[in-house]
């Protein structure tokens, strides 16, 4: 994960910081020199958690903890997000036991937290018996929703390779 990097004690730039002590309570404005030398006497670090504002604040913590809490939270925002499309792709030809294999597949996907791009990729002739590739979906779905109630986030489409549809977890 890459984090953009934080000014700490002697890399900030500014004359003057917003000072914010360790258990968040604000200090005001002071010098740059007063607040490295209070974070020295406490033995903590002093980080700039925003330059957007005149002048930029800054905090007394523990560099280290200030690392990991901001890391979790970039983990939390992804999570949040929806997780990943994982994609499952069927074929005219798949046989009931695969089908059922799939189904078991696109289910752990489900329950990770990510959406499932189903495609039915047709060929040639395939392409003519368009009817029974539904068939086989809606089969694969039927099956799917035995074990995990789904919903369907986009219809299935007809594509020039085929069909595609999106489902995720209900």
């Amino acid at each position: 994960m890459i984090l953009k990097r934080t000014p700490v004690n002697n890399q900030i730039r500014a004359a003057e910081i917003r000072l914010v002590d360790e258990t968040g309570k604000q200090l005001g404005v002071v010098s740059l020199r007063d607040a490295l030398q209070l974070a020295q006497g406490r033995h903590l670090d002093l980080i700039q958690v925003t330059e957007k504002v005149v002048p930029p604040v800054c905090r007394l913590g523990d560099y280290g903890k200030y690392l990991y809490w901001q890391e979790k939270k970039q983990k939390e925002i992804r999570k949040q997000k929806g997780g990943q499309i994982k994609g499952i792709r069927l074929s005219f030809g798949i046989s009931p036991h695969d089908l059922e294999i799939r189904a078991k597949q696109a289910e752990k996907f489900l329950n990770q937290g990510n959406k499932i791009l189903i495609e039915m990729v047709l060929r040639g002739r395939e392409k003519a018996l368009s009817h029974l590739a539904r068939q086989k979906v809606t089969r694969f779905l039927e099956i799917l929703n035995k074990s995990v109630p789904v919903k369907l986030e986009t219809d299935l489409k007809k594509g020039s390779r085929g069909f595609t549809m999106i489902i995720s977890k209900q």
